[in-house]
């Protein structure tokens, strides 16, 4: 099997790059722009050209034809329709990467599945991808492109931590001071170690029986937001004081990080992932994230350059607090 990846070494894909180098039968190749910072295994050919300019593409590809294409780095319809026409009768099966936020936003009813209405009037980012999937449906109904639909939901690696500000909120912990909450605490999350996704997504790469069809690729673990700061403040080592805060007032001090929790992590978010493991039989999610948050600190700890703090989001968190503490008089 040919597969290109437009990508394949962030954060979701890495893991992917990486099933995929050890199976047989499979032959992989990245289309990079330049270095990246996560290796690229063994095996696996590298492509030099940047998506954004279609002749370095075709340059880089020249004749070549593949039984998939994954593009994780389209983000916006012109992304999508400049993939469509490099891609349209030189490859067998076409992934575009989506995302659960363009799921109905707040959810109408949980669990949500693959049919869950696309609708999220909060966050331009989801819209984005909303839009590219109506292209993509339109290309597959009129034109016969050979489509398939991921939606990730929060997928993370041993380097990215789950919640605003990154290392900074480790760091709070670690020095006794509040970390911000958003609301009370309570609304439940999923949380998908990207060795999980690539278990999942690997499954339906050359598949005929998925064209033309959407899927979400998520654990089966439900935790609210206050579990998920306490797993990483007992990886830590520490405790988590918690400081509950409402979204609207975190979006007024904060339009982007107010985005992300309006347009997605305010509302409780439960997936049904049967119609995946219908595809793909035998797919569990393997890895509780009390075992990734340990698995993510150790990372941190073992190098002190990885441990950087962002003094805004600090002083930020810092004027959340008191807001919050003067609110509650």
């Amino acid at each position: 099997m040919r597969i290109l990846f437009v990508g394949g070494t962030g954060i979701i894909s890495s893991a992917s790059t990486r099933r995929l180098a050890r199976e047989p039968g499979k032959k992989l190749s990245l289309l990079l722009r330049g270095k990246t910072e996560r290796p690229v295994p063994e095996g696996v050919e590298v492509l030099q050209g940047d998506i954004r300019e279609p002749a370095s593409v075709r340059a880089a590809l020249g004749r070549r034809e593949f039984d998939v294409v994954v593009d994780w780095v389209a983000f916006t319809t012109a992304h999508v329709q400049a993939d469509i026409e490099l891609f349209a009768g030189r490859t067998a099966q076409y992934v575009f990467i989506s995302s659960a936020s363009a799921y109905q936003t707040p959810p109408a009813r949980l669990p949500v599945t693959e049919s869950t209405p696309l609708r999220n009037p909060y966050w331009a980012y989801s819209r984005d991808k909303i839009a590219c999937e109506e292209l993509l449906v339109r290309a597959y109904r009129e034109q016969n492109f050979p489509v398939t639909i991921v939606r990730p939901s929060h997928t993370y690696d041993c380097r990215s931590l789950p919640v605003h500000g990154g290392y900074t909120v480790i760091d709070r912990m670690r020095r006794g001071k509040p970390v911000i909450v958003h609301g009370d605490g309570s609304s439940l999350w999923v949380l998908t170690h990207h060795d999980d996704f690539a278990r999942g997504f690997n499954g339906l790469l050359g598949n005929p029986h998925v064209l033309g069809e959407a899927f979400h690729v998520t654990s089966d673990e439900l935790l609210s937001w206050n579990q998920i700061h306490e797993l990483l403040a007992a990886a830590a080592g520490t405790e988590a004081k918690l400081c509950h805060v409402p979204s609207t007032t975190i979006a007024s001090y904060d339009s982007a990080w107010g985005d992300s929790l309006l347009g997605d992590k305010t509302h409780s978010m439960i997936f049904d992932n049967s119609k995946l493991k219908r595809a793909v039989p035998g797919f569990a999610a393997a890895i509780p994230y009390a075992e990734g948050a340990r698995e993510t600190l150790a990372w941190y700890d073992a190098d002190a350059a990885r441990r950087q703090v962002d003094a805004g989001t600090d002083a930020l968190m810092d004027r959340l607090a008191a807001a919050q503490a003067r609110a509650l008089g």
